[in-house]
């Protein structure tokens, strides 16, 4: 990806590669500041080939020099999730080894919450100002400043290939805390292609709003850039008010999505300018078949390449016709090179179905079924950084013959006789709301930490009109105690991003579990948070300020569209 980008500083050093808020960067200078970062870190952080530094902050051309000074000293780039705090942030850190944290201004308080933790670890903090008083973080950019902006020697990166790792990106999954995705140099400039795939030109202006630190924004959206060779417009976050006005001011041609932003843009109030705009190809994902015919009606004939992968999966699918609601599409070359299925699951147990002789059984066209992927050297399955067991986990073993081994996406997939491929669900213990993927577990664990909270099940809970599931806690209170709502909502406030917090809660006499004592949720999420059917007592968090009892008419609101969650 790293010759890449210096392909593209050869080719084009003065078009223009960052356009960021008033400021722009041309591929020349994004080159050099990188180089002046990475001479500013070799020397004051001592960097060597190999070593990795945790990226903490948000969206910002910082982001990109980091990135790319790291790549020039063969070292390997952690991009944590800048929403993170406490717990989860030491836990992040902690299971990719870094010996460096890089943060951004703005999260000089989120740093200093674990300061002690860090120095006790060794571990070299350095943030993005000009100065800090703060003993133990040091201060970068008035090192960058002074440094060289002359190319570095590509003998700094010289036992790196294209297996070795290049990326650490955090996804959430089965487990209470994010797991780090091992993403080498093969899998990243492998991403970029589809941009290439939907016929992104190299005239194209692309428009960057999701967060860098995901997969999205980073491999597709700009690594998928400088594969082009294109301008990105960088955004530090999304905003349905100005994304359109963003887009005529700097002539965006190609947007990135998740299914929530074009529900979001939909939903802002009409404008008889709405189909006044150059933007001609939206990729992304999770956009459902309502939100995708509604945003073509009104925003004019914009061309949607929708695609499905995981951060960590094997295969993909990428919806290469525009077939509203489809994921993707089956093609032969794409089975011949690589080996997936779609096999019988059941939702109870969670586990897939087997047969007499102990295999699993493939769903037929139609029907609904756990998409794995096999492993193989085609397809591998990197794993999680310092995390055996939940890299197993993700592995099912004698799937159809003995000794076979497959990636479980723990998505529920259908595809028709047409060969298009549809999403149905998530498995297991994680849901996905927000764009983001909320671990029901380390919810849970948060909510356990409540003096008066004895047991605690999360999941999530569909709700009319949104896209994901949201969040909601079935919680059994300790004997002779009382549910605190003020002291649950500055609980969740101060451990949990807002995307995570129960929007509501249900106390239960006890939390119901199964014949394996694993909790029930899949019964749980069905039942909702309509107090008409719910005799227990229920909890709404209202507007992010309190929870407060849930009546007939708030659910009536909610479920009408009165109410945005």
């Amino acid at each position: 990806m790293l010759d890449g980008f210096l392909d593209k500083v050869a080719k084009h050093p003065h078009k223009k590669f960052i356009i960021f808020e008033e400021s722009s960067y041309t591929y020349s200078q994004a080159d050099k500041e990188s180089n002046k970062v990475a001479r500013a870190l070799s020397t004051h952080a001592g960097l060597k080939e190999g070593d990795t530094v945790a990226l903490f902050l948000g969206n910002e051309p910082h982001f990109v020099w980091l990135w790319l000074a790291l790549t020039k000293l063969g070292c390997i780039s952690s991009l944590l999730n800048c929403n993170i705090r406490s717990k989860s942030l030491i836990h992040c850190f902690s299971c990719c080894d870094a010996k460096v944290l890089v943060a951004g201004a703005d999260l000089k308080q989120a740093v200093e919450e674990v300061l002690p933790t860090l120095t006790e670890q060794g571990v070299r903090v350095f943030i993005l100002s000009e100065h800090c008083e703060v003993e133990g973080i040091e201060s970068l950019s008035d090192k960058v400043q002074q440094a060289s902006d002359q190319p570095l020697s590509p003998q700094l990166r010289a036992n790196v290939n294209i297996k070795s790792p290049a990326l650490y990106i955090y996804t959430s999954g089965t487990t209470g805390l994010p797991k780090a995705a091992v993403i080498n140099h093969e899998r990243l400039w492998m991403s970029t292609f589809l941009q290439s795939i939907a016929a992104v030109r190299s005239d194209d202006v692309l428009f960057v709003c999701l967060p860098l630190y995901h997969s999205s924004g980073f491999l597709m959206g700009l690594c998928g850039a400088i594969e082009r060779g294109i301008t990105v417009v960088l955004k530090r976050k999304f905003s349905a008010s100005n994304f359109w006005n963003d887009c005529r001011k700097y002539n965006v041609t190609v947007i990135q999505y998740i299914g929530e932003i074009m529900r979001y843009l939909c939903n802002t109030p009409k404008r008889d300018n709405d189909k006044d705009h150059k933007v001609r190809l939206a990729l992304g994902n999770g956009l459902r078949s309502d939100t995708w015919e509604d945003f073509l009606q009104r925003f004019g004939d914009i061309c949607i390449c929708e695609c499905y992968g995981a951060t960590e999966g094997n295969v993909g699918f990428v919806n290469y016709c525009g077939k509203v609601g489809a994921i993707g599409k089956e093609h032969f070359l794409h089975k011949m090179g690589y080996k997936y299925a779609l096999i019988k699951y059941d939702t109870e147990k969670e586990e897939p179905v087997k047969n007499s002789k102990g295999f699993c059984i493939e769903v037929p066209k139609g029907e609904t079924g756990l998409f794995v992927g096999k492993i193989e050297e085609r397809s591998p399955f990197s794993g999680y950084a310092k995390n055996h067991q939940q890299t197993e986990k993700k592995k099912l073993r004698d799937v159809f013959v003995k000794g076979d081994l497959y990636f479980n996406s723990g998505d529920l997939l259908k595809i028709d006789k047409e060969g298009f491929v549809f999403f149905q669900d998530r498995i297991g213990d994680t849901f996905r709301w927000k764009g983001e993927n909320v671990a029901t577990t380390e919810v849970a664990d948060h909510l356990l930490m409540l003096d008066f909270v004895e047991e605690a099940n999360v999941y999530g809970v569909k709700v009319p009109g949104h896209e994901g599931r949201v969040g909601m806690a079935a919680v059994k209170l300790k004997e002779n105690m009382d549910f605190d709502t003020k002291a649950v909502y500055q609980h969740v406030k101060n451990y949990l991003p807002s995307y995570a917090r129960p929007r509501f809660v249900r106390l239960q006499d006890a939390v119901v579990v199964n014949g394996t004592f694993k909790q029930m949720k899949v019964k749980l999420g069905q039942e909702g948070f309509d107090p008409a059917a719910i005799s227990d007592p229920l909890f709404y968090l209202e507007d992010n300020n309190n929870y407060v009892p849930m009546t007939q008419q708030i659910f009536n609101s909610i479920t009408d569209g009165k109410i945005r969650l």
